[in-house]
């Protein structure tokens, strides 16, 4: 059986970063659906989901997102500068 993802929907704050910070949309669904790590926000039913995009020098993506049953909202991408995976 073949598992359907979720749709990403993306914030306007989200579309607005993916722009100006000229990330592409295949980097943030590569982050999303297969993270090299993940982190809850101490604070926020928010995940980040990061993973190293080789195509930007090995920079970390990190991609803030509220995953519900019915799909995955963009908060925000960046490139995290003090991403650090935890052993």
């Amino acid at each position: 059986m073949v598992q359907r993802r979720k749709p990403l929907v993306y914030t306007k704050h989200a579309g607005d970063a993916v722009r100006e910070r000229e990330l592409k949309r295949e980097w943030i669904e590569a982050t999303v659906h297969f993270p090299e790590w993940e982190e809850a926000d101490p604070r926020q039913p928010i995940q980040r989901r990061y993973r190293t995009i080789t195509a930007h020098g090995d920079r970390i993506l990190r991609v803030v997102c509220l995953e519900t049953d019915a799909e995955i909202r963009i908060l925000t991408a960046f490139f995290d500068r003090g991403a650090r995976r935890q052993p």
